[in-house]
């Protein structure tokens, strides 16, 4: 087992697998754009947000699914997401920039939701064009009020962000815990009381819309305890008079990278077979993604993303909807449906799942020190361009020969170590040995798929003068590809029926 290749082969949708079977064009993409580059597939993501929409029709619940923009600075997923439905699709910014980005990508006001901490810039603006504000802290609200009175802005629709909700539904005494992890966004729910009167004296300027939570784990019982107890001060609001309509459950619907769940079993099996030493490394050094040996046990917690997913995305939100309620015992939908709220969410990473990838150029192959069986690959990209790993993300590249696979050397499957383009040691594209089919040339491709959410451009920067990444969207038409400039992206059709 210690020589067997162990892959991490990525889930490719079809429309993903078809723009890889046409290497000939990715390959002149890159000869005249450059390595690294960028690849998205607009369609894609409104055909994602169209899988959420039919999790809400299949529950009969209202509301707006909200994209995450910090997963990606792309103008033609926003472009392509502003032409859809407006009562069903809205945006989530967390910055000036992205606001701004937002309204020339052809979002109106009142589909943008204004998340994060916020600046007055950010505010006086979110609140002109009638944007949502999800407050993040009675500090940010007293500020919004002030800019409203002072500007004359008109009344704000807001967000009370919560957290650190509580196990007992919120009813109080002695063996009351905290369940949801500390967070430094959101108003503890012990200091609700705080809130909603400060919302009460704040009534000229602001009006409470719902109530808004973001919990960082994948752990559905967590999230299914915060749904039912802002369900509760959904009521508790209206008694007091105020009148909120939805609940804002964030995002954290997650994706599958990997296909086989063997693969990935197989390889976490190893990395700690390996950190104990019963088999060669698996990593560069030795690194272990928090894992370490104490006295021949396995210490730590791997601090890798759950590449292979079976419920994910839409999937995942159904499942969320249909489990029962830990303390009323009735499914989130059917309390939603019976205490008369929307429900929002704030997908990033899941809306933009199978929408792009990212090429890098083979620049040089040679042996890693002094076993034969493994490589050093260094890519015309660095660790910023493809921050997979940054991530906790595992997940093999897809190996594009140039000019065909021509290579004498066959199929022969061979471990390499991925690095980048900068002059500095911890530039590593994968801290762990990739195997690949053939030992890769220099001119060959290697497309790392599914990097639109967090991956593509959220780290990129311009070390040391290496260019970064340009974006290009393609589209199929006429059983071909078109493609533009990411900028140049519209969701407009030419007579004949072609995106343009």
């Amino acid at each position: 087992m210690g020589d067997a290749p162990l892959y991490l082969r990525p889930r490719v949708d079809p429309a993903l697998a078809s723009l890889l079977q046409d290497a000939p064009l990715l390959h002149s993409l890159c000869d005249a754009l450059g390595s690294p580059l960028n690849v998205l597939l607009p369609e894609a993501v409104a055909e994602n947000a169209e899988r959420f929409r039919s999790v809400y029709r299949r529950h009969h619940l209202a509301g707006r699914v909200y994209f995450a923009h910090k997963a990606n600075r792309s103008s033609a997923l926003v472009r392509r997401l502003a032409a859809c439905d407006r009562a069903a699709v809205g945006v989530d910014v967390a910055s000036l920039g992205e606001l701004r980005h937002a309204l020339s990508c052809g979002f109106t006001g009142d589909r943008v939701m204004a998340t994060g901490p916020k600046d007055r810039e950010f505010l006086w603006l979110a609140a002109r064009v009638g944007a949502t504000v999800s407050l993040d802290s009675a500090r940010e609200l007293e500020q919004l009020a002030h800019l409203v009175r002072t500007y004359g802005l008109g009344r704000v629709d807001v967000l009370a962000r919560l957290s650190e909700f509580e196990s007992d539904g919120g009813h109080g005494g002695a063996g009351t815990r905290v369940l949801s992890r500390r967070s430094r966004f959101g108003t503890p729910v012990a200091a609700a009381e705080e809130l909603w009167a400060a919302l009460e004296r704040h009534g000229d300027a602001v009006e409470l819309a719902g109530l808004a939570y973001h919990l960082d784990t994948t752990g559905m019982e967590e999230k299914a305890r915060a749904l039912e107890r802002c369900v509760l001060l959904m009521d508790e609001c209206r008694a007091r008079g105020l009148r909120p309509r939805g609940i804002d459950i964030g995002g954290g619907f997650g994706v599958g990278y990997v296909a086989d769940a063997g693969e990935w079993e197989r390889w976490t099996t190893a990395l700690s077979e390996a950190v104990l030493g019963m088999r060669p490394s698996l990593t560069w050094r030795g690194h272990g993604y928090g894992l370490r040996n104490e006295g021949g046990t396995v210490r730590g917690t791997a601090a890798l993303y759950p590449a292979h997913r079976p419920v994910a995305g839409p999937g995942y939100l159904d499942a969320l909807l249909s489990r029962p309620a830990p303390v009323l015992g009735r499914s989130p939908a059917t309390l939603l449906l019976e205490h008369l709220n929307d429900l929002h969410i704030e997908p990033g990473r899941a809306l933009v799942d199978q929408c792009g990838l990212s090429l890098a150029r083979v620049l040089d192959v040679r042996p890693a020190g002094d076993d034969p069986t493994r490589h050093l690959v260094r890519l015309g990209m660095n660790a910023g361009d493809v921050s997979l790993e940054e991530h906790g993300v595992l997940v093999d590249p897809v190996l594009l020969p140039r000019g065909g696979d021509d290579d004498p050397a066959g199929d022969e499957p061979v471990g390499v170590h991925l690095v980048g383009n900068l002059c500095l040691e911890a530039d590593l594209i994968t801290r762990r040995l990739v195997y690949l089919p053939r030992l890769p040339r220099a001119g060959d491709l290697l497309a790392f798929v599914n990097t639109a959410g967090y991956a593509m451009d959220f780290h990129a920067h311009q070390a040391q003068r290496q260019p970064t990444a340009r974006t290009v969207a393609v589209t199929a038409a006429g059983g071909t590809w078109r493609w533009c400039p990411d900028e140049d992206y519209w969701p407009l059709t030419d007579p004949q029926g072609v995106p343009s």
